[in-house]
């Protein structure tokens, strides 16, 4: 067939055109982005994170209280205070269509569009204010944190949302316990709030599942390289999103730390050497841990604290900005060890905040 393009020009959709116009609109409008105070951590966090609804989260195997208590251990160990943290505003409508369609914001007014993205099936038979109440709304204020972790990074080197991660969830699709696409939405307004200083962007996805969500965003954009190392036994298998990812890590079941960490070294190294970001957003799942149910691989508590400490250093040494988001993990314990990887990176010198130390 011949593919020989036109010699006419085409003209936007109007559809496109005015997604163009709204996130245009938001560059100008939004709250997300505020200044903080030289005395608090770039650590982004809100109490309301937490989705508590009448027990059925307890339906999906997500451990919907973990950022609670992550920031908790945080606090147990002097690093962080209330005041010392940066609690985020909740992402708005016009925020989200930065990215996200209309259509696919409207759905989410359904409870059984909710039920089905979170996999918890009552929640389809719940009254809507209820399902935003309890569930969106946690949500998008973990997102408005992503964004808001974006702008802090640029200015002190380094930020951490406890939350977010939501890397199943594209323009148009949630899934996966993802609601709202914020890895791509914290890109997205980079690159339009801050184009005089991102011009590129690189994800590391290091979540035991395939980030197919901002992979099917930035399948076409040169200036967002992916690498992902994920377990290719389980869920998403998303095939189409795959010839996104710059460079692609499957991993096989029950893969140890000695394995996982050597191939995490050496492809972070290969990628920042492939590819050099104005800023790196680290999907820092903990779902890789040894005996979690859904991610069914054999990494240490150690071994991830390792991992982190990794990406940190590798970010640091080549004064790239990094932006970290907890992402994934099933287990109880992956609270604390979320909590004792930011107290290591701390120990290490790899994060600081002067101020709010003295």
């Amino acid at each position: 067939m011949d593919k020989t393009p036109s010699c006419k020009s085409k003209k936007p959709s109007v559809g496109k055109r005015k997604n163009k116009e709204a996130a245009d609109n938001v560059m100008q409008h939004t709250q997300l982005y505020f200044d903080i105070k030289l005395s608090q951590w770039p650590i982004v966090y809100s109490p309301q994170y937490n989705i508590g609804f009448l027990g059925m989260e307890r339906l999906h195997p997500f451990d919907a209280g973990k950022w609670g208590r992550a920031f908790s251990f945080l606090k147990e160990a002097r690093m962080v205070t209330d005041v010392t943290t940066v609690c985020p505003l909740e992402a708005t409508e016009q925020d989200l269509l930065t990215v996200h369609t209309q259509r696919y914001l409207n759905s989410l007014t359904w409870s059984v569009t909710v039920a089905q993205i979170t996999e918890v099936p009552p929640v389809a038979f719940l009254p809507n204010f209820l399902v935003q109440r309890n569930v969106l709304r946690p949500m998008r204020l973990q997102t408005g944190g992503t964004i808001l972790a974006g702008k802090l990074a640029l200015e002190r080197r380094w930020a951490i949302n406890i939350g977010g991660g939501f890397h199943h969830c594209s323009a148009d699709k949630g899934g996966g316990f993802c609601i709202y696409a914020d890895i791509s939405l914290c890109i997205r307004f980079l690159f339009q709030k801050m184009a005089d200083r991102v011009k590129k962007a690189m994800i590391i996805d290091l979540d035991a599942h395939q980030g197919n969500g901002h992979e099917t965003d930035f399948k076409n954009d040169p200036n967002v390289y992916i690498l992902d190392v994920f377990n290719c036994r389980i869920y998403p298998h998303d095939e189409t999103a795959k010839v996104a990812i710059k460079r692609r890590v499957e991993l096989e079941c029950f893969e140890d730390d000695r394995t996982y960490l050597h191939k995490v070294e050496t492809h972070v190294e290969g990628a920042l050497n492939e590819f050099s970001p104005d800023v790196i957003v680290y999907n820092a799942g903990t779902d890789i841990l040894d005996g979690d149910p859904l991610g069914h691989l054999s990494i240490s508590a150690n071994g991830i604290i390792n991992r982190d400490e990794i990406v940190f250093t590798k970010a640091r040494s080549r004064n790239i900005p990094i932006v970290m988001v907890t992402s994934g993990g099933y287990q109880r314990q992956t609270a604390s060890i979320i909590a004792d990887s930011i107290l290591n990176l701390w120990r290490k010198k790899l994060i600081s905040c002067n101020d709010a130390e003295t």
